[in-house]
């Protein structure tokens, strides 16, 4: 049985659910699993489905031919039908940051985080040395103010080359370009603490700790053209109090950084993310 995950959003009408999996059923498919939400101020429905068929590909490309002729157009739905059992091909992006990238590539090697991973971006060469320890290919590509587009060019070529499907920023610390953004649409995933904006700048955990804050924290989220307000996939934090110095709060900020990005990760991967307006919903 080929396991596949249906994700829909539309407007909020009577007999989606039933529509949807009846006809599942008359194509000799079984739901397996159903989640649904409805955002009762905009009038949307969101559901996560998922379900079985014993079809080859060219029997599952009949199907959504036919789901959206005869389903999705009547619900003026948007939707995508995965294959749960294809492993998504991941970037990675970094820069001299290590933490996230250990953390990543040691739940890539238990097989936590079902992905594939061909390839690591650096604008540095620091990190290298852990690229091979885990057999990932690491690629250098240099970025600065004088050559930021002709790097980002090479950078989408080698992307295309690997045949990736979304891309972790691992601590890179590069804004990219609304072009390259527009490349891979909630498709990239960055991570930062969640001082933003009221501690910006290269030390965030030392303003935060002359200000006596009182909790720290991280937040994984989509990337778009719009600096660090992407739609928000995961959050974590952490208390902290006068008994902390300046290297425990960058130490649990780390901790969270982690945590957060790994879960950010784990919820695309497995097809939990609905983007809507600019916000998620995340199905459990």
């Amino acid at each position: 049985m080929k396991k596949t995950t249906l994700l829909i959003n539309c407007p909020d009408k009577k007999g989606i659910i039933a529509t949807v999996t009846n006809f599942i059923l008359a194509k000799k498919g079984n739901t397996v699993y159903i989640e649904q939400h409805v955002d009762r101020e905009l009038g949307e429905f969101f559901m996560r489905l998922d379900c079985e068929f014993d079809h080859d590909e060219e029997k599952l490309a009949l199907f959504k031919e036919s789901f959206n002729e005869h389903v999705a157009k009547n619900y003026n739905m948007h939707w995508e039908l995965y294959n749960a059992e294809k492993l998504p091909k991941l970037a990675l992006f970094v820069s001299k940051y290590d933490h996230c990238l250990y953390d990543i590539l040691g739940r890539y090697a238990s097989g936590e985080l079902k992905v594939k991973i061909p390839i690591i971006i650096s604008n540095h060469r620091d990190l290298e040395s852990i690229a091979n320890a885990f057999n990932i290919p690491f690629k250098h590509i240099p970025v600065s103010k004088g050559n930021k587009k002709e790097a980002e060019t090479e950078q989408l070529k080698t992307l295309k080359e690997h045949k990736i499907d979304f891309i972790v920023l691992a601590r890179y610390m590069q804004i990219l370009s609304a072009n390259f953004v527009d490349q891979y649409p909630h498709k990239i995933i960055n991570i930062h603490h969640s001082f933003l904006p009221a501690f910006p700048g290269a030390k965030p955990y030392h303003s935060a700790y002359e200000r006596g804050v009182k909790i720290i924290g991280a937040t994984s989220h989509y990337v778009t053209s719009d600096l660090d307000e992407g739609p928000i996939i995961e959050q974590e934090i952490v208390r902290v109090s006068h008994i902390h110095n300046v290297q425990d709060f960058i130490l649990k900020g780390r901790d969270l950084e982690k945590i957060v990005l790994s879960r950010a990760i784990k919820h695309h991967i497995e097809r939990k993310v609905l983007v809507y307006n600019n916000k998620t919903v995340i199905f459990s």
